[in-house]
């Protein structure tokens, strides 16, 4: 019995999962997880850029031996605010709204690329798309449903220079959306590391994810928390995927992306919403100190030529 599923919508509506980023790695397994936890009415939308993955991918989830919920395939680039803004509006035009939303897309970056050229690649996919789903998806989001940015534990403020930390904390989506583009514009003009950003582009990111969510939870909080409803950001731990492997030299403690995955749903499905976690980063169902952290020294001399 999925006791605690059967509370994140009404009893009688269908419910709605969406998950960005979703042709493989971690995106993949939390379509898969979806599909097996929830009912054969509801529905999971997974998306992708490509048209051809995100069909193939969609296809192969649904003939996996326990998926019960239906998946489709929708092509979707989260670096588009305008096409998020449609799919949102669609949601809501021809559903209702959406219960689930993952945000989970990230551009991929090997470590021998450069940081600086590859850096508004970068910024679009994990953070202007972040803003894009929180404003746009937020207000599709039904009640009793999950809103969850996949961030990491770099997205503590702490893990930021100090001279940094009044650009993000207590601050509203608007402000996070300017410190961001402070932070693209000193890359530009190569006045970053002096200005107090480090070199990996993952950690500001990740900080700014973590305070987008925070600007629109704090908006949020008093009405979601009377009608059931989640927004928060989720640490899924260390993964093994294509994207995180060439970063790391160890992965003895790696979890694979299902095994990921897994933490994530149980914070999705979980009935009733811990105010203790609302609005926070949440890892492993324990939310993470907003001010923890120091900056990550090893990652910058990674990169230095």
């Amino acid at each position: 019995m999925n006791v605690a599923l059967s509370s994140v919508a009404c009893m009688n509506t269908s419910r709605i999962a969406l998950v960005t980023g979703a042709n493989q790695g971690l995106g993949r397994a939390l379509v898969e997880g979806l599909a097996s936890r929830m009912n054969p009415d509801d529905l999971v939308l997974l998306t992708g850029r490509n048209h051809q993955r995100v069909k193939d991918a969609a296809r192969e989830v649904t003939q996996l031996p326990g998926a019960r919920a239906r998946v489709e395939g929708r092509v979707l680039d989260v670096t588009d605010t305008d096409a998020i803004a449609r799919l949102a509006d669609e949601l809501g035009g021809r559903y209702g709204g959406a219960d689930v939303v993952i945000s989970n897309a990230v551009a991929r970056l090997l470590p021998e690329e450069s940081q600086a050229e590859r850096a508004d690649e970068f910024i679009d996919v994990s953070n202007t798309a972040t803003h894009a789903i929180l404003r746009s998806l937020g207000p599709a989001l039904r009640p009793r449903g999950r809103l969850l940015v996949v961030a990491s534990r770099f997205g503590t403020l702490g893990h930021l220079d100090p001279r940094l930390h009044h650009l993000f904390d207590g601050a509203n989506l608007e402000q996070v959306e300017y410190a961001v583009e402070s932070w693209r514009r000193a890359i530009h003009t190569r006045n970053a590391e002096e200005a107090g950003w480090p070199r990996w582009l993952n950690v500001p990111s990740k900080v700014a994810q973590v305070a987008a969510v925070r600007a629109i939870a704090a908006e949020r909080r008093e009405h979601d928390l009377a009608t059931g409803t989640l927004i928060a950001s989720v640490c899924p731990g260390m993964v093994d995927t294509a994207t995180s492997r060439p970063w790391f030299s160890d992965y003895s403690q790696a979890q694979s992306p299902s095994q990921a995955a897994d933490a994530v749903l149980d914070l999705v499905f979980a009935d009733p919403v811990d105010p203790a976690l609302y609005g926070e980063l949440v890892r492993f169902g324990k939310a993470l100190p907003w001010l923890d952290g120091t900056p990550p020294v090893e990652q910058d001399r990674m990169l230095t030529p």
